[in-house]
């Protein structure tokens, strides 16, 4: 489908290409699309720092001042992207990250005030997190009559509160009432999980759009041949490999990872990945050196070439998160793994959507989250049991048919 030349979008986050994981994977790949397909799309966002809370080269040398980058495309399309300077903190605290998101909601407001006086856009997107970024949604609409999305990729609020990041009951008043003006004001809001949905329409009083996250399974697929696989990576063929891929934060509970390490250790094919970058990195490494722990293993993020590799290499996959966040976020590293035909191990309750949706299509292995001896006992079950292969099987076969960046894309455009 070609957008007709009336289609501009105005797209406000700061989480963007060429951050490689999280929701500026996914922002960067849904503009990019739009953009092939003949919109004419405008991108305020930050320079990326993700997830290793710092700005990445070659941006950090201009990071304190206003970029411009545009590309065209055979399509007649065009992606002008407008990176703003931004508070990025090495340690993120709640304080940290609540002036963090208040530097880039200045600095892009800045920026946004000169596209009123521009062609009008036809929508204009803001994506949570941060949430108060829909106010910058809401002042374009006010002025120039756009239409609004506002798309929720994390419940902010609740997962600072239920983690004890933010504990004023006047700030997290605040904050609430800032939202629902902001829901209140916005023509679609969508989010990207049915546990999500229901929690969003309930405070928001009105329906939400379903917008999931996708995979690029033409990049990300099951390897037929995975032979020599283990050794391109620094391991036996014989290691039976257990690994945790993605951002590392306090958020995810990692240590859990280290504890199970400690008490499968006996079990010496069993070895551990932690891979990726994060504010809490620094923690886990120490814990493991103070462990002694020769079965964990602390890898950099992969090259995107390598990744499908990579993920096609593991015997098993986690997905760690605490108990309070398992439905607050829908863990975005899980959909590549679905494409890969891993088998997943997934921490969350039973009354969680994540967990509904595993065990509704029996794609992966579900655990209680916060539970370290249910976690070491999935691990070293899915270890003893060599008959996964439907799970694996089940799981390429939900990603193909429900996961396809191609499909999840169309119907979001034709919604525009």
């Amino acid at each position: 489908m070609k957008a007709t030349d009336t289609k501009r979008i105005l797209f406000i986050g700061y989480n963007f290409s060429p951050e490689l994981t999280g929701i500026g994977k996914y922002s960067g790949e849904m503009m990019h699309w739009m953009a092939a397909q003949g919109y004419t799309c405008t991108v305020l966002t930050a320079y990326p720092y993700y997830p290793q809370w710092a700005v990445q080269e070659p941006y950090r040398k201009n990071r304190f001042w206003y970029k411009k980058e545009e590309t065209l495309f055979p399509s007649g399309g065009k992606l002008r992207v407008i990176r703003c300077p931004m508070y990025v903190p090495a340690n993120p605290s709640g304080a940290k990250r609540i002036v963090l998101d208040c530097s880039f909601l200045a600095t892009a407001f800045l920026a946004s005030v000169p596209r009123v006086f521009e062609k009008k856009y036809d929508w204009v997107i803001s994506i949570a997190p941060s949430f108060q970024f829909g106010l910058l949604g809401v002042f374009y609409k006010k002025i120039r009559g756009a239409k609004h999305l506002h798309h929720i990729q994390d419940l902010q609020i609740e997962a600072a509160q239920d983690l004890g990041l933010i504990k004023s009951a006047l700030l997290l008043k605040v904050l609430y009432g800032t939202e629902r003006f902001i829901f209140k004001h916005t023509d679609i809001i969508s989010s990207i999980s049915d546990g999500m949905i229901a929690r969003i329409s309930a405070k928001a009083k009105k329906p939400v759009a379903f917008f999931p996250n996708w995979t690029n399974t033409t990049s990300f697929y099951p390897l037929t041949d995975k032979s020599g696989l283990k050794e391109k990576f620094g391991f036996k063929e014989t290691d039976w490999v257990v690994l945790y891929s993605g951002a590392i934060g306090e958020k995810q509970g990692l240590e859990a990872i280290l504890n199970a390490a400690k008490t499968l250790s006996t079990e010496t094919r069993i070895q551990f990945i932690i891979c990726g970058t994060g504010p809490y990195k620094e923690n886990l490494l120490q814990l493991a050196k103070d462990d002694n722990l020769s079965n964990v293993h602390f890898l950099p993020l992969q090259a995107m070439e390598n990744f499908n590799a990579f993920l096609n290499m593991a015997d098993l996959h986690l997905v760690i998160q605490k108990e309070k966040a398992s439905d607050l976020v829908m863990p975005s590293k899980l959909t590549t793994i679905l494409a890969v035909g891993g088998l997943a191990l997934v921490t969350a309750g039973k009354q969680t959507s994540l967990h509904q949706l595993i065990t509704k299509h029996q794609m992966g292995i579900v655990v209680p989250a916060e539970q370290q001896e249910a976690l070491n006992n999935g691990i070293l079950k899915a270890y003893q049991d060599p008959n996964s292969q439907h799970i694996k099987e089940a799981a390429s076969s939900y990603a193909a048919q429900f996961l396809a960046m191609e499909s999840i894309m169309s119907t979001f455009s034709k919604q525009l």
